[in-house]
């Protein structure tokens, strides 16, 4: 497939030794999108006036994302591409981005073009200003469904309310993120990442910019509702301990509730002899055996991630980096 783009070639011979800005962008399926988005990002970063590199991770994509990103590469030598041996994930291919970054600033945007990547100077104006970590803040969403909108929703009420972390609404990860706010998260190894927490875990000054949201650029969503499920159960477990809590508060409630139901029938039994027959025994046999199966559940999530940090694994594994620069 060939692929035409304004820009002039750049060779690695003509760039700084340091980039002042990195944009981190994973990447996942984009075929179509990938030109468009690189012309994009070119324009507003060349109208900064500073050096900068785009860290493209290639998260196992199963198109020609691949051939595009190269041609890319070998277009602009300020393009670095991070091949995974597989699909990670995006908040690993993220992690890899921030591991990769060299600027002083880095961005981190999705590669589909929803974030426009129009609000990065005014994100960077914020930067210069004194911001540590600039959030973009969505105060429009463009076509997404109501069921999206409504489980997003839900979804930072139910963090708001479990987690010590206080997460701003209608935020994803398009933020700016100033070289010590990097250097922190890149020290975190913990492999079910939730990185818009960790962003605002790691504290620093931060600050919102709003913008409007728009619609995929091309293709369709790489985010199915399992994969959101998936996601909220990594964010609730990463940063709450509310589920386990629940689990001991409800045993004990219940151990109460059982306590005084042993003694109301021992009463009845020796009185009245109201209490016949099975029934009644089965059906509260069978409905503390599902809590309990529930609450194993839980506590499942939360030894499986630690079986995960025990096994110390990578957390990913890169199978080519393009990169012109000798000097790294």
């Amino acid at each position: 497939m060939t692929t035409q783009w304004d820009s002039a070639h750049i060779s690695a011979d003509t760039l700084p030794t340091t980039p002042v800005y990195t944009i981190v962008a994973p990447v996942f399926n984009e075929e179509e999108t990938l030109p468009h988005f690189y012309d994009r990002v070119a324009g507003v970063m060349d109208g900064l006036g500073d050096p900068w590199e785009l860290v493209l991770i290639n998260d196992g994509s199963r198109d020609h994302s691949r051939s595009v990103l190269r041609s890319i590469h070998e277009r602009d030598a300020r393009v670095r591409v991070i091949e995974f041996s597989r699909n990670f994930g995006h908040q690993i291919a993220i992690s890899a981005g921030l591991d990769y970054a060299r600027g002083q600033v880095v961005v981190i945007i999705d590669s589909d073009l929803q974030d426009p990547p129009e609000v990065i100077p005014e994100m960077v104006g914020r930067w210069r200003e004194g911001a540590e970590v600039v959030y973009a803040q969505r105060s429009r969403r463009t076509g997404e469904t109501r069921f999206k909108l409504w489980s997003a929703a839900a979804f930072y009420r139910l963090i708001g309310r479990i987690t010590s972390v206080d997460i701003p609404r209608n935020t994803g990860d398009f933020r700016l993120l100033d070289r010590r706010v990097v250097d922190a998260l890149v020290a975190m190894r913990e492999h079910h990442r939730f990185m818009r927490g960790l962003s605002m875990w790691v504290g620093f000054r931060q600050e919102a910019v709003q913008y409007d949201r728009r619609e995929r650029f091309a293709g369709t969503t790489n985010y199915p509702f399992r994969k959101m499920l998936r996601f909220s159960i990594d964010a609730i477990t990463s940063f709450s301990h509310l589920p386990l809590q629940l689990a001991t508060s409800f045993g004990f409630f219940l151990a109460g509730i059982s306590l005084v139901g042993i003694l109301i029938a021992v009463i009845l039994r020796i009185t009245t002899h109201a209490i016949v027959g099975q029934t009644s025994t089965l059906i509260i046999v069978l409905f503390m055996g599902g809590i309990q199966l529930i609450f194993l559940g839980v506590i499942g999530e939360y030894l499986g991630r630690i079986y995960d940090e025990v096994r110390a694994r990578p957390l990913y594994i890169v199978r080519e980096v393009l990169d012109d620069d000798e000097r790294v």
